[in-house]
């Protein structure tokens, strides 16, 4: 019985502590909150978020402007968005996107809408067309400052009616007035000092594959003059205006005469809409040349034979390695095409271009999935290094200067590093580009020759290698369909000057939707720098034997 009170005391008493610390918690929360302090900051914080609110819905709503550009009446408006960027709209042709700048703030340019007047003026005077983008920068640059000051203009006047509504005091609606001044002050000045005009010279297309090369423009002259933002622009505007003003058929852009213009697929996997997709790509971009770096098919089997048979329909010579799901019968079948030139450890020239190629050592075609390329287990014994170093050794005993190496898995390509400048391969189903660590030299190794003195007596550079592995022009067949989402159709168009040197590429990749609608990005080479492997086990340098 002395036990139970005990305990109902103790209960009692830690009953009353809880209740005593309850209640001082309690008051002091009470002062928290009826705090001079507290007050404030919470006053202040509804300010910001109706500031910022009124920024919102004013810029949503109201940020926009008219301007006319060329032959075109265009819309500019401004939005939130976390990323930044441009986005000019041409329908029914597509859309560019542009990097432009970073920022709460993005640019759209839609034009959708043209002059009646100039318009007639450009289809009766042809020759106006050339000259129709020649105040493209300054109605740009004019459009730009007016939707922005317009912008800031209303977003500041948005937050004093919504503060106005909510607060009715005017101390609070002064200061969510000065809350949208500054935020929207801000993002304006973060997009301008983050403007980057070599964006234009980088664009992502989305629209109709047939117009891409007439919006876009000349890859070569681009990248020559990347960093002229006020060309470019004028070039576009100038397309777009051809494109609008033509009334029987669209043209096709013209490119400078001494560019070359190469096709890179790979990994078809007997997709029959591949070569669809290949011959529109060669007529619309006029290629000179395709180059396959292998997989043409799924298991090298005698009846896949056939499907080299649609090789000659591409219209223009087709270079060829054999990938490890392409057997010799598969080799034989491709090389008995009448345009198609076969390299396994050869080299070849293609309207100017000295080509080097030699086919995967492995024929694998039972693996379900696509292995890594690169194993970190690999030895100087692995036959893809092997292989790599074969073709590094042909190159060099040829005395030539090979431009492009064709590999198709890129755990081919480290011993070419130093010995060409561009290496293609394909084989992961996936787009990459990187630079190739420098050759290490090894006692014993095969690597390029020590750089020699130019004509100043300057030791030259060791030369640098760039290797593009391309994704699945076929989807990767019918492997591509076992995801929850198909494989795109991948593909690329690479520019090359006078000097053999590449000078732009072109990314090209349908989802699936048709080989109408597709996404196309502009790169330029040596606008924005490049990512190097890391030296691994396989990437040494095999010695000679």
């Amino acid at each position: 019985m002395t036990e139970h009170k005990a305990s109902a005391a103790t209960w009692r008493r830690g009953w009353a502590a809880v209740d005593r610390y309850a209640r001082a918690t309690a008051r002091f929360a009470g002062r928290v909150r009826r705090s001079r302090w507290t007050r404030r900051v919470r006053t202040g914080a509804a300010i910001a978020l109706v500031g910022v609110g009124g920024v919102v819905v004013g810029t949503m709503l109201f940020a926009h402007a008219d301007l006319n550009v060329g032959p075109f009446r265009a819309e500019m408006s401004i939005s939130p968005s976390l990323f930044g960027g441009t986005e000019v709209d041409l329908p029914p042709l597509g859309s560019l996107h542009l990097d432009s700048h970073s920022g709460p703030i993005h640019l759209k340019v839609n034009l959708a809408s043209l002059d009646q007047s100039r318009t007639e003026a450009l289809i009766d005077d042809p020759t106006a067309i050339s000259s129709a983008g020649e105040n493209a920068v300054e109605d740009v640059r004019t459009g730009v400052i007016r939707l922005g000051v317009r912008t800031l203009g209303i977003a500041v006047l948005s937050a004093l009616i919504l503060s106005a509504l909510i607060f009715r005091n005017v101390r609070r609606v002064a200061a969510a007035g000065v809350t949208a001044l500054v935020v929207t002050g801000g993002s304006l000045g973060l997009a301008a000092g983050t403007l980057r005009p070599d964006s234009i010279a980088e664009p992502r297309y989305e629209g109709l594959l047939v117009n891409a090369p007439a919006v876009v423009g000349d890859a070569r002259r681009i990248a020559d003059n990347y960093g002229k933002y006020a060309d470019q622009l004028q070039q576009i505007v100038s397309n777009v205006s051809r494109l609008y003003t033509t009334v029987s058929a669209l043209p096709v852009y013209e490119p400078a005469g001494n560019t070359t213009r190469i096709l890179h697929v790979s990994d078809l996997h007997l997709n029959p809409s591949s070569w669809g997709l290949i011959r529109t790509v060669v007529q619309t971009f006029e290629i000179d040349a395709v180059i396959d770096t292998g997989d043409l098919v799924d298991w090298g089997s005698s009846a896949e034979t056939g499907y080299a048979a649609s090789i000659p329909s591409v219209g223009v010579p087709y270079i060829w390695v054999r990938g490890n799901h392409d057997s010799a019968a598969i080799q034989a079948a491709v090389k008995r095409q009448d345009n198609a030139i076969v390299l396994d450890n050869q080299i070849t020239e293609v309207d100017g271009l000295t080509i080097a190629g030699i086919g995967d050592p492995e024929f694998t075609p039972d693996k379900s999935e696509t292995p890594a390329a690169e194993d970190p287990a690999a030895t100087a014994d692995d036959p893809l290094l092997r292989a790599g170093t074969q073709l590094a050794d042909t190159v060099r005993a040829s005395g030539k200067t090979v431009d492009v190496a064709l590999v198709h898995d890129p755990a081919m390509a480290p011993p070419l590093s130093g010995v060409v400048p561009l290496v293609l391969a394909g084989h992961k189903h996936q787009r990459e580009v990187s630079l190739l660590p420098a050759p290490a030299a090894e006692p014993g190794a095969s690597v390029s020759p020590s750089p020699a003195p130019s004509a100043d007596g300057a030791a030259q550079q060791p030369m640098e290698t760039r290797l593009m592995v391309e994704g699945s022009t076929g989807g990767a067949g019918l492997r591509g369909l076992e995801k929850e989402e198909p494989t795109p159709l991948s593909l690329s168009v690479l520019y090359f000057d006078e000097n053999r040197q590449l000078k732009a590429y072109d990314d090209i990749q349908l989802g699936g939707t048709g080989e109408s609608n597709v996404e196309m990005q502009r790169n330029v080479v040596g606008a924005e720098p490049e990512e190097t492997e890391s030296p691994s086990p396989s990437t040494s340098v095999v010695p000679q034997r």
